[in-house]
């Protein structure tokens, strides 16, 4: 593509009224040029390939596939197409799952005409945009301590939920088919992860923090 050629732009939503509207938005852009429109990402996946967009506004809560799913599979395929999220809803999981898609942005749908427009030649230079209350729960996300418990393996999390049936070393190895030893290493692990003192106070965390399944 040329300087002079329009940023080609695929617009993703499963409410036909929204794509009309980012339509009309950008219309007025004589340097973008809406070269298709999808109602679903599953739509938008298999339009790429003839669409051939650079930049893509993706919705990310579709009924289906969704728009993260959408973005990495087409990041994947298409790593020179960039993808803009641009939804309705501001929340931690959504923004980190779309971003970590390979979304090179992330807005809200209430966003001015002219950002949009900004937006899509600041992704088409690979450089991202994000909507200020986005950033904002990314920098409260980073200053949070991680939750107790997130760095257990799956195996540590089985072992911890013997520990909180009461069973000793000795038939924790015995129902797992492990060593005593192994067991023991297993255990001094989990307690040094959760900072407990003991078995005891482990089993109280991880009661506290849903870290092993209830019975009901």
């Amino acid at each position: 593509m040329s300087e002079t050629d329009p940023i080609r732009v695929m617009i993703v939503d499963d409410h036909a009224m929204v794509r009309s509207g980012l339509r009309l938005f950008l219309s007025s852009h004589d340097d973008l040029e809406i070269v298709a429109e999808a109602g679903d990402a599953q739509e938008a996946i298999e339009l790429c390939p003839q669409a051939r967009p650079d930049v893509i506004l993706m919705d990310i809560v579709m009924p289906g596939v969704d728009g993260p799913t959408a973005t990495a599979r087409i990041r994947r395929d298409f790593p020179h197409v960039q993808v803009i999220a641009l939804t309705s809803f501001l929340e931690e999981d959504l923004v980190r799952d779309a971003l970590k898609a390979g979304a090179i942005s992330y807005l809200l749908k209430d966003v001015g005409a002219d950002k949009l427009a900004e937006a899509i030649r600041a992704a088409y230079r690979g450089r991202g945009t994000l909507d200020s209350g986005a950033a904002q729960i990314l920098v409260q996300a980073a200053n949070q301590p991680p939750p107790v418990g997130h760095d257990l393996t799956d195996r540590e999390r089985e072992i911890l939920a013997l520990l909180v049936e009461g069973l000793m070393n000795k038939e924790i190895a015995r129902q797992l088919s492990l060593s005593p030893g192994t067991v023991r290493i297993y255990v001094s692990n989990i307690l040094s992860k959760l900072e407990a003192s003991n078995r005891t106070e482990a089993a109280t965390l991880a009661l506290q923090h849903n870290l092993v399944p209830r019975d009901d």
